[in-house]
């Protein structure tokens, strides 16, 4: 049975004094973050995927269908939504540096509950681990005890791929017998299995809890069972739809995707740097095995899910499911993340609410149980263009804590604040169109403006440019600008390039057409605040008349209900 997804852009109980309880009400918080997953999913419109468990969970609940990371790789992605600060304020462009000591003592989404009284706790991959997160997962700030990482995780880059010639490999593509690895498991397996335990042991306590849970997939290399391939039939896979590099894009926005080249079974096609395409045989192959790695990411969400209601823990936990970026699947002739496409900054972003979103179950019966089939269920969107530091206030909100305050434009002397905003009002509030005027912005630094090995994933010390983008409903625009990173200062009147994508008639951004508008606009920028992302809003506000009476010409009517929701088409 394939899903039906139905589209009601508003789609609330009439509980509305749920959302304004503040401290009368208090919640436990099941936090799910997975790595790299794009918006392929059912509840998303993904006619591929089998994502049965997240799609019940979004059945359940507030699903924003416009969600963007602010920087398309983890560290940088996971620190400022975890902070509520965008990378210009913590300043982490790589894996390199400690927010806390680099650029400020800003207060965490996990510590600012356990300041106030419940106990928090981390499984998996949450903050990025490593110098980012200070080698403790920022313990004892964030967490009531010490992160777990599931002991497999060691092996997730040796070689522990079986081959066409029965030797072991360090493969990107690694599908595997379980009981044949180390250990007998995977590191998904084991963190699903120890939330688990987590959830038991909280479940009769008084004080409230906070259990974050990072899934390590679908992040390459995609070691999983190999079971689930079985699900996407290789005959039955396609390529993306437009798997060239655009004829105008900027070489300073191409991500060479570095990390897949280096992979034992991706080193043997013997791949041109840095555009040589990669043979479509192989291309079906990663597709097929990203969709598999979703697959069995979904089936532990399952697992975790359906342990709150064998705990009797529905009634009272808000369940958030997102993820730190997407990935590109071949679209622009690109892999990985490592930009500021759609195909990477867009994102899932999932609230359950008991009471609000579902109603409370009284009765005893499952609200989530665990399924391996598709079901129809029916999904309630929100259209509004939203960004991962908004997740922080949401959370807080609902969770029935007091949301942080808004940060001032230049904020880095204060802990506690948020450059988010709380969306607690939009799952009351009745959409009567798309706001014409948000926006969300993704950055990401390159070395140069031609592609290099190190463009991926510079370190501070060698970014030389940055790119600023703003999605808003019509358009996404994005200006590659010097940049010190001595100073962290941005040079506003040295553009190395630009992109401009109108959506209507280009959903899937390839067609740049920067050079066809007057960006003029650009000779006053000199006195713009420090906030670089305040910069191209200034920036962006004078090109939207001009832009959107070019689109009065577009007959929007060849968009199906769900395309006008969220302004784009899925890859």
């Amino acid at each position: 049975v394939r899903l039906s997804v139905y589209v009601s852009c508003s789609w609330v109980f009439t509980h509305w004094h749920l959302l304004f309880l503040g401290d009368e009400v208090t919640r436990n918080v099941l936090f799910i973050i997975a790595d790299d997953l794009r918006t392929s999913l059912g509840c998303y419109g993904d006619s591929v995927v089998k994502s049965p468990n997240i799609d019940q969970l979004a059945s359940k609940s507030q699903v924003f269908l416009n969600a963007y990371a602010q920087q398309a790789v983890c560290a940088p992605s996971r620190t400022s939504m975890l902070t509520s600060r965008r990378p210009d304020t913590t300043r982490l462009y790589d894996f390199n540096s400690y927010w806390r000591v680099h650029s400020g003592n800003y207060t965490t989404l996990p510590q600012y509950f356990k300041d106030r009284g419940y106990f928090t706790m981390s499984v998996g991959k949450v903050f990025h681990p490593g110098i980012a997160s200070n080698y403790t997962d920022d313990y004892p700030y964030s967490w009531s005890t010490p992160a777990y990482h599931p002991p497999s995780f060691r092996y997730e880059k040796k070689k522990v791929c079986k081959g066409e010639d029965g030797k072991l490999h360090a493969n990107l593509l690694c599908a595997v017998d379980v009981a044949e690895q180390p250990g007998g498991t995977l590191p998904d397996l084991e963190s699903t299995d120890k939330a688990v335990q987590l959830l038991k042991s909280r479940a009769n306590k008084d004080d409230p809890f906070f259990l974050a849970v990072g899934f390590h997939k679908p992040h390459i290399p995609f070691r999983i069972p190999q079971e689930y391939l079985s699900l996407y039939p290789i005959e039955q896979m396609t390529l993306a739809p437009d798997p060239d590099v655009p004829k105008r894009l900027p070489p300073v926005a191409y991500n060479p995707w570095v990390d897949v080249r280096k992979r034992d079974d991706v080193q043997k096609l013997n791949i041109s740097f840095p555009y040589g395409p990669v043979p479509e045989d192989f291309q079906l192959r990663i597709r097929q095995y990203y969709y598999a790695a979703v697959s069995y990411m979904d089936a532990q969400v399952g697992r975790l899910v359906s342990a709150l209601d064998d705990l009797g823990l529905t009634n009272t936990t808000v369940v958030v499911f997102t993820s730190d970026h997407g990935w590109s699947l071949g679209e622009h002739g690109d892999w990985a993340k490592y930009s500021n496409f759609d195909v990477t900054t867009r994102v899932p972003l999932i609230f359950y609410v008991p009471g609000l979103t579902a109603q409370y179950d009284w009765l005893g019966e499952s609200t989530f149980p665990f399924i391996d089939v598709l079901t129809q269920s029916e999904y309630h969107f929100k259209c509004k263009l939203v960004e991962l530091v908004d997740v922080f206030p949401t959370v807080s909100h609902m969770a029935g804590l007091r949301a942080p305050k808004p940060c001032a434009d230049v904020s880095f002397q204060e802990e506690l604040c948020t450059e988010g905003h709380n969306l607690a009002y939009t799952f009351q509030h009745v959409e009567t169109g798309k706001n014409e005027e948000a926006v969300s912005f993704s950055q990401y630094p390159r070395p140069a403006d031609t592609p290099q090995m190190n463009s991926d994933l510079p370190d501070l010390k060698d970014i030389k440019v940055m790119g600023y983008s703003v999605r808003s409903w019509d358009y996404r625009y994005t200006l590659w600008l010097g940049f010190n990173p001595k100073t962290f200062q941005v040079n506003v009147s040295d553009v190395h390039a630009g992109e401009l994508y109108v959506l209507a008639d280009d959903p899937t951004e390839d067609n740049n057409v920067y050079s066809d508008f007057d960006h003029s606009v650009m000779k006053n920028m000199a006195s713009l605040p420090p906030v670089s992302y305040l910069q191209l809003l200034y920036l962006t506000a004078g090109m939207k008349t001009s832009t959107r009476k070019k689109m009065t010409r577009i007959n929007y009517s060849r968009w199906s209900d769900r395309d006008k929701c969220k302004g784009n088409v899925d890859g």
